[in-house]
């Protein structure tokens, strides 16, 4: 049975960043996130790279692994504080924050 990866884009307070996040795993899109909504995907069981983009920002790669029927759930949002927000102009891969929840 294969695994499943839950995206959810959320956070506390105002996001600075704003607009549609495209989700990849293993350098593959899978699906796009607006404020508020989850996506679900079935994986293959194993070791995965998560990455989220809006523009030229992104995250940081979070390299997983799932088993089979292992829901592994993270958790995302743009900067939120304005100080990691201007640093994310020299350092786009700070823009967005993915956490596993």
């Amino acid at each position: 049975m294969p695994a499943s990866l839950r995206v959810t884009r959320e956070g506390f307070g105002i996001e600075l960043r704003r607009g549609t996040f495209d989700i990849t795993v293993d350098d593959k899109s899978v699906g796009s996130l607006d404020y508020g909504q989850t996506l679900e995907v079935p994986l293959e069981p194993g070791s995965h790279t998560l990455r989220v983009r809006v523009g030229r920002y992104s995250s940081r790669d979070r390299s997983f692994a799932a088993s089979d029927s292992q829901v592994v759930s993270f958790r995302c949002h743009a900067a939120m504080v304005w100080p990691r927000y201007v640093v994310s102009f020299i350092k786009p891969d700070l823009g967005i924050s993915v956490r596993r929840a």
